[in-house]
């Protein structure tokens, strides 16, 4: 005692409405976005883009201080910083890159306390 027949226009009507809402589902389902892990990095190489266009640097200095970040992604950044910049007349602020000196060996430190004293 079927109910509809297994052809029936009614039972694909019904199908269609049971189906179709679920089509416009925005529940992500998982294993089928890109890799959160992959989405996090390009958006560090875009933040890094347009922290190298605040900081008055040149493309390619940028991707020579970051070579790991992906180079697409940075110039991105840069392009979007540098649009951003223009489009409210702000001007950057040139970064000042030091090298840090290395530390005295603590055996001469020593000596020196020592002629000091003597």
């Amino acid at each position: 005692m079927n109910m509809l027949p297994l052809r029936s226009p009614y039972r694909a009507a019904l199908l269609a409405a049971l189906l179709l809402p679920l089509a416009g589902c925005d529940v992500p389902i998982p294993g089928l976005g890109p890799d959160p892990r992959a989405l996090q990095r390009e958006a560090e190489a875009k933040a890094i883009g347009g922290a190298c266009r605040h900081a008055l640097r040149g493309l390619e200095d940028c991707f020579t201080l970051n070579p790991k970040a992906a180079k697409a992604q940075v110039f991105a950044g840069w392009k979007e910083m540098d649009q951003y910049m223009r489009e409210n007349k702000l001007e950057g602020t040139p970064s000042v890159l030091t090298q840090a000196k290395p530390p005295a060996p603590a055996r001469r430190a020593r000596d020196d306390a020592d002629d000091e004293r003597g």
